[in-house]
């Protein structure tokens, strides 16, 4: 029998064109499955081929499990405290002999789906892996089918799966339909590994525009950025690497062909074609095309920017249901806040307002000094604290003593605040420090951002915890269920 298998998984491996071994696991798996039938059917049953012999042995494993975990399945689990585990540990396997079936009787119709299973999975792994080192993101085939909406596309040798909602709006696809589609992941399940596409990532339509454009295969030109409202409007920013170029004019092509072909792919989605550059505002101001900027307004620490436009660009700029500013924020990667004149000279003036009662309150000024500050540029008090002692002395209403106090002020206003915070964080510190398990830094750093009580605490989630405090989550799992023990008292 030892030679029969041998030659079965010879003829096997020759006409599936896989792997001997491939063939050795899924007959391993039939002997196993058939062992099982003889002694018990939840059994844990392993069967080892030697490659070489083609003789096989037959093992019943047992896993060794904890009392808190409890048995799951008696026939192939024993607990840590039988004699039998005795020096081994959770998880161990104890594996003892059994008497190997006869090859020739075992279920052939058993044995040969198992193996035809394993050598179709085996089939699709290696032409997807054949498929997936040509590394094509953009991908043409076929819809073979439909399934509730979805579309099963065959791409050579292999089915991929479109699915209803990554499909463009309103698009009508219909089985038969010669399509292109961007291959955004591949999802492995019992099943096998599934190629996943999209017809509406922002991705597609880079690749799309590399198709079309030879000059950005060729490195002249680059896509930085896409943004996507599918099958109504997009957005893509587009830099030069050679200054001979006009790289919009490159992309719109000859008489707009290049980039009708891409719209033409898109069920007739807008493209909208905007100059990258390496400054955030220019960025911005170009992305709002076809409204025009009147100025920016940056605030880094948020990552927005106030885009101010006049009255009759206001419509433009925000587009059709938020569409022109919100496209312009994905393109860019900033908050995009959209405010005619009027408004943010509104907002400027409450800003300088506030700004300079906060000078009038914190430093003990009358309003002329605080509104000179303001003026200079100022906005907090760390500013007037630590900013260059020479950038203040340029203040010509200012001189060297007045300076020296205002940075004085500033310096024992920050020390007042940091102070009633910390005490503030003491205080709340102490209803967590009574807990099981809680030490005192720990407790501090849940306090100072804003974790401040038990029922705080209890409201967390585990992976929440965790990226407070970089803690394992183990103990974050602890501390919680601590936290929450008062609930089910």
């Amino acid at each position: 029998m030892s030679r029969e298998i041998l030659l079965l998984v010879d003829a096997l491996a020759h006409e599936k064109n896989v792997s001997k071994e491939i063939i050795f696991t899924a007959l391993e798996l039939a002997l196993a499955s058939a062992t099982k039938k003889r002694y018990h059917e939840d059994a844990d049953v392993r069967v080892s081929i030697n490659r070489e012999s083609g003789n096989y042995d037959s093992f019943r494993c047992w896993t060794i499990v904890s009392d808190e975990q409890g048995i799951e399945n008696a026939a192939a689990e024993i607990y840590n405290d039988n004699e039998r585990a005795e020096g081994l540990g959770i998880g161990d396997v104890i594996e003892d002999s059994l008497e190997s079936i006869a090859f020739g009787r075992i279920g052939a119709q058993a044995a040969k789906q198992v193996i035809l299973q394993k050598v179709r999975e085996a089939e699709r792994e290696q032409i997807l892996e054949d498929f997936l080192s040509r590394d094509e993101n953009l991908v043409t085939g076929v819809i073979k089918r439909m399934e509730k909406g979805s579309a099963i596309i065959e791409i050579g040798r292999i089915e991929a799966l479109l699915p209803r909602d990554q499909m463009i709006p309103k698009e009508n696809l219909r089985v038969g339909d010669r399509v292109r589609a961007y291959l955004s992941r591949v999802e492995r399940s019992g099943r096998g590994p599934q190629l996943i596409l999209s017809r509406i990532a922002p991705e597609f339509i880079v690749r799309l525009f590399e198709l079309e454009v030879p000059e950005i295969e060729e490195g002249l030109l680059e896509i930085k950025a896409a943004a996507r409202d599918p099958g109504l409007r997009s957005k893509i920013a587009v830099k030069t690497n050679d200054q001979r170029l006009d790289p919009v004019g490159t992309c719109v092509g000859m008489r707009g062909s290049r980039v009708q072909a891409v719209t033409g792919e898109l069920a007739g989605e807008r493209v909208d074609i905007i100059l990258w550059s390496m400054e955030p505002a220019q960025f911005v101001i170009n992305a709002m095309s076809p409204a025009e900027v009147s100025s920016i307004v940056l605030d880094e620490d948020a990552h927005s920017m106030d885009v101010v436009v006049n009255e009759e660009q206001l419509a433009l700029a925000i587009g059709r249901n938020g569409q022109n500013v919100r496209l312009a924020s994905e393109l860019t990667g900033w908050t995009l806040n959209i405010l005619t004149e009027e408004q943010a000279a509104t907002k400027n003036q409450e800003e300088y307002s506030n700004v300079s009662q906060l000078f009038m309150d914190k430093l003990d000024v009358d309003e002329e000094v605080a509104d000179i500050l303001v003026q200079e540029g100022f906005s907090t008090l760390e500013e007037v604290a630590y900013v260059p002692l020479a950038e203040m002395s340029e203040i010509e209403a200012f001189d060297e003593d007045t300076i020296n106090e205002l940075r004085s002020r500033a310096r024992d206003a920050l020390l007042t605040e940091a102070i009633a915070k910390e005490e503030k964080v003491d205080t709340a510190a102490e209803d967590l420090l009574t807990m099981e398990g809680m030490d005192n830094a720990t407790a501090h750093l849940l306090a100072s951002k804003g974790v401040a009580t038990m029922g705080d605490l209890a409201e967390l989630a585990v992976d929440e915890l965790v990226d407070l405090t970089s803690m394992d989550a183990e103990r974050a799992k602890t501390l919680i269920m601590t936290a929450r023990a008062p609930w089910f008292a």
